[in-house]
């Protein structure tokens, strides 16, 4: 940018992209001056370097204009948790289901958690398929990310949106 450009000779550009030509740096200073504007190098590589006429300060703050917009656009995937027992009564089920629905509609992934209480570790078939049904429920709308497994006294699976 302006004296940090180096080169003898460089292919100038307006800021209206009119063409000066192949002109000495020294010139192009000085009609950047003149103009008001920056001499900005846009293609270092080509021979003789591009340079163009612009108002840099003005560059710059529009970038960072693009980059905020583009962040504020971006959706954070969060990961939610619902939690169940193995024996959920059909209304809680479907309690449960709904707001899985919304989660995956919003883009979130969702965990689902059983916790086993007493003598209910020894039917871990009973958690299993509640997964199962769970995982048939969701089909279209959501696939497997992590397969059920056990950790100590909870069962736990890890759907994702589709």
């Amino acid at each position: 940018m302006n004296e940090e450009i180096f080169a003898r000779t460089i292919l100038l550009i307006g800021a209206d992209g009119h063409k000066f030509g192949e002109i000495g740096t020294d010139d192009a200073r000085a009609i950047a001056e003149e103009q008001g504007f920056d001499l900005v190098e846009v293609s270092p590589e080509a021979a003789p370097p591009v340079v163009k006429l612009m108002d840099y300060g003005k560059f710059k703050y529009e970038q960072q204009k693009k980059a905020a917009e583009a962040r504020k656009k971006q959706k954070v995937i969060e990961l939610k948790e619902i939690k169940m027992r193995p024996t959920i009564d059909d209304h809680d089920y479907d309690v449960k289901m709904k707001s899985m629905r919304r989660f995956f509609d919003e883009g979130d992934k969702v965990k689902v958690t059983l916790r086993f209480r007493g003598r209910e570790m020894a039917h871990q078939h009973l958690g299993m398929e509640l997964l199962r049904r769970i995982q048939t429920d969701v089909d279209p709308i959501a696939k497997i990310e992590q397969f059920p497994k056990i950790e100590g006294r909870q069962m736990m699976m890890v759907l994702a949106p589709r």
